[in-house]
């Protein structure tokens, strides 16, 4: 939204005039309710930005996630595959969609040649690339490369072509994009009964926080639904708050936490990649002095 601002702007003002957060109406905002989620669990632990009391939030364990491959020519996405593994990723994910899908094919395979299926996983994000058309087709032509899972291979809001892809695709399809939007318990359980994916990928974020996503698990769980969680390009204080909130649910499932890499200007904070894993090290110290003074500005 353009006015995003203000309404945070106003969603301040309402709470520090004592308006219970309950009785704020935020459904068109879900970062906003995200946000604010995550700043009212700080606060009742003390406000020291540990959310939740897991191995992984006293730096016990690591929480495992997945090595994303950015979007490049053909070479440039295979020599990040080799440099992912090097680092002990086990399990990568690759846009696809945006190369000629001739390119894409022979990249998996590569890839394929190199990694097989018992040392690395993989996993495909559409972004909605396919048409109902043409996906059951490229679907079947990627099958052999033994891959873990498609998110969002057609664009959402196109359910009965969905439902028909779930239950013909050799692959199993996650759903992503399709989950925003729908902030009811009724229209959540409409979706997966009509559509049955066979994975969930969970941005609380853009579904509206923590109570959001774990409405979404519950109601995939119910139905044999797999699940993991995706970062939306928060900063390491958002990355902290889903990391550790995350590490307090039962899930074996490998994350999709590694977007914070991207900042060239992130907040100093003792969450860190490790190998293939978030850990967290406290020996690095949370800074916010820059956003308390005013001066911190994002990226364009």
């Amino acid at each position: 939204h353009p006015d995003f601002e203000a309404q945070l702007a106003a969603v301040c003002r309402r709470l520090n005039r004592g308006i219970p957060p309950a009785e704020l109406n935020l459904s068109d905002f879900p970062a906003l309710a995200f946000g604010l989620e995550m700043a009212l669990r700080d606060r009742q632990g003390g406000s020291v930005r540990r959310l939740f009391d897991t191995p992984f939030t006293r730096g016990e364990t690591s929480l495992p996630i997945h090595g994303l491959i950015w979007m490049g020519d053909r070479d440039d996405m295979l020599q990040q595959a080799h440099r992912k593994v090097a680092s002990g990723f086990t399990c990568l994910k690759m846009k696809i969609g945006a190369l000629p899908f001739a390119e894409e094919v022979a990249l998996l395979s590569d890839i394929r040649r190199r990694y097989p299926p018992d040392r690395i996983a993989l996993r495909l994000d559409a972004n909605g690339a396919f048409t109902p058309r043409n996906a059951l087709a490229r679907l079947t032509e990627l099958a052999p490369f033994h891959i873990e899972a498609i998110e969002q291979p057609i664009e959402p809001g196109q359910w009965p072509a969905l439902a028909e892809l779930c239950a013909r695709s050799p692959i199993p399809i996650a759903l992503d994009e399709e989950l925003i939007g729908l902030p009811t318990a009724e229209q959540k359980r409409r979706l997966l009964d009509a559509v049955r994916p066979r994975f969930l990928v969970l941005k609380p974020m853009l579904l509206g926080g923590f109570a959001a996503a774990e409405a979404w698990i519950a109601l995939a769980e119910e139905r044999g639904i797999g699940w993991w969680v995706n970062s939306a390009l928060e900063s390491n204080i958002g990355l902290n708050a889903l990391a550790q909130w995350v590490s307090a649910r039962p899930s074996k499932s490998v994350q999709a936490l590694g977007s914070g890499q991207l900042y060239v200007n992130n907040i100093p904070a003792p969450i860190r990649l490790a190998g293939n894993g978030l850990v967290m090290d406290f020996r690095r110290r949370w800074d916010v002095s820059s956003l308390l003074e005013g001066a911190w500005q994002p990226v364009n």
